[in-house]
């Protein structure tokens, strides 16, 4: 489920639509949990589908660690990607804001650790990565993990209208985090190794 204070909004033409914050969302804030409305394709699943319902799902659906497609069932399948994304996949089955989003700004993933088939290049931008790949998760983890740890410091600090929707084990595993008590585990977690 996104973040209820964002809405659907056309960005440009060659973007298309992308999610917009409708009220400030600190840094800290999750802005994304997967829920039970979404929906997971299993491997099986796929290979049965109409080649354009399988087009359509790539397009929209996230691969997980387990190989699988998840399609979200909210604004959240068009959550745009951006090297300087300004939200970032837990290995907890939910995003925060890696940054204090300003009214108006377009929450953004960066699609190297959403398990792409594929190599693309996205619309360009001032960054010095100019393309996506499948192994970007394997490639940059380490940096991805120093934001995200700088920035889960930040959780308890915020209001988070999300937070029922994370269950209690994992709600209990970040206060030892939070604590001291134990290291947040790796955004590596989420690769599916083919």
């Amino acid at each position: 489920m996104m973040h209820p204070d964002t809405e659907l909004r056309f960005i440009n033409q060659k973007v298309g639509y992308g999610v917009v914050a409708t009220k400030f969302i600190p840094e800290g804030t999750i802005t994304w949990v997967q829920d039970d409305l979404d929906y997971v394709f299993y491997t099986s699943q796929i290979e049965k589908l109409h080649p354009k319902s399988a087009q359509m799902l790539e397009k929209y659906a996230f691969r997980n660690r387990f190989g699988d497609l998840v399609l979200c069932w909210d604004l959240a399948k068009y959550v745009n990607h951006s090297f300087n994304s300004n939200c970032f996949s837990t290995a907890y089955g939910f995003e925060i804001a890696v940054r204090d989003i300003q009214v108006g700004e377009e929450l953004t993933d960066d699609y190297g650790y959403l398990n792409l088939d594929e190599a693309f290049e996205p619309f360009q931008e001032n960054a010095s990565r100019t393309k996506v790949y499948p192994d970007d998760l394997v490639n940059y983890h380490k940096e991805w993990d120093g934001i995200l740890q700088k920035s889960i410091q930040k959780f308890e600090k915020v209001y988070q209208p999300l937070i029922d929707l994370v269950s209690e084990g994992i709600q209990l595993e970040l206060q030892k985090i939070l604590l001291g008590e134990k290291e947040m585990d790796s955004i590596l977690n989420l690769y599916y190794q083919r």
